[in-house]
């Protein structure tokens, strides 16, 4: 069988490696005591719950692991939990919890980009849910100060409107990142990868709360580790390909007015406008289409259904082929 957490070969749950990231090596089962929230056991659900978007309807759920067991808590809790959505509007819902686990491992495997540490977990009744430890907790204690863009930006719903935390671009987090953290040029690097690691995977939902700044042990700002990756356009297939504008003014350059969309050339502009070095910008997207067999590979040895991991897959191939060299020449000849 598949560890639910890498994918790796084990004889049951999880590696020890995902033990070690996840529990502290705790031998701890994929199967919960408890089963999913239902009109029975909904109210318990909720004392420990908090909406959050892929559609405004994903709750997740707090947990604590108390002599090696996870149970859900309200204070104190170590681990975050999200079941299936109970809303049946969107398609291949039953797949989220898949999806968003193969996509924040493809990000940390493949990629090697900074996330929450994460593994796939069943309820009693088998139904599975995404489990996400919680990077803001300290291993003694207490937790390290969090912000999110929103938060860093003074983003609220009276002074942008009812949308504000899709109001702006990915550029104004690139210049709060230049205010607020030591080693910026680092962070910017880290931002523009995850900017560019959304698109390819049809996160459409990567807005200014997807993003936060933690203080480190020393006191200083960093960008946090990657959280909230899944490719969304799965479930919701009419959504715009960014939450964000890449920058502004970005719809009247010479691609997106051919095409429609952004490709190659809009992502070095932003990694200009980022202070990123031309040539590490190309690096960091021909790492994407170098890297275009194991993406494969993951897909298919993930824990989507067929259906779902051809439509994943295909989704890739698409946007791998917009930040291609083969458009930019199309467009120069063309």
């Amino acid at each position: 069988m598949k560890c639910c957490g890498c994918y790796k070969e084990v004889k049951e749950g999880y590696c020890l490696a995902c033990r070690k990231r996840m529990f502290g090596g705790a031998r701890i089962s994929p199967v919960l005591s408890f089963d999913p929230p239902s009109n029975i056991n909904l109210l318990n659900f909720q004392a420990h719950s908090k909406r959050l978007s892929i559609s405004g309807v994903q709750l997740k759920y707090s947990l604590q692991l108390i002599n090696k067991v996870l149970e859900l808590t309200d204070t104190g809790g170590q681990y975050i939990i999200k079941p299936i959505p109970p809303s049946k509007q969107f398609a291949h819902i039953e797949s989220i919890p898949a999806n968003e686990h193969l996509t924040m491992q493809i990000a940390a495997q493949v990629f090697k980009l900074p996330v929450a540490s994460n593994v796939l977990i069943y309820f009693k009744d088998g139904t599975p849910a995404y489990l996400t430890k919680r990077f803001d907790v300290r291993s003694t204690g207490g937790k390290y100060q969090q912000e999110d863009f929103t938060q860093l930006s003074g983003r609220t719903s009276i002074t942008h409107g009812e949308h504000y935390k899709y109001e702006g671009s990915y550029e104004d987090i690139g210049k709060l990142i230049q205010q607020f953290v030591p080693t910026a040029i680092l962070a910017s690097e880290q931002l523009f990868m995850q900017v560019v690691f959304n698109y390819v995977f049809s996160n459409g939902d990567a807005h200014f709360k997807n993003f936060s700044l933690i203080r480190n042990d020393e006191g200083a700002y960093q960008l946090s580790p990657a959280y909230d990756l899944l490719s969304s356009v799965i479930h919701s297939p009419g959504e715009s390909d960014t939450a964000l504008q890449l920058y502004a003014g970005d719809y009247d350059s010479a691609f997106y007015s051919k095409y429609g969309y952004y490709g190659r050339e809009n992502f070095l502009e932003l990694a200009q406008r980022l202070s990123i070095l031309p040539q590490r910008a190309v690096r960091i997207l021909n790492l994407f289409i170098q890297k275009r067999e194991a993406v494969q590979q993951m897909i298919m040895h993930s824990f989507l259904n067929e259906e779902v991991k051809m439509i994943y897959l295909n989704n890739v191939e698409d946007r791998l082929g917009r930040i291609g060299i083969e458009y930019e020449l199309e467009l120069t000849n063309g």
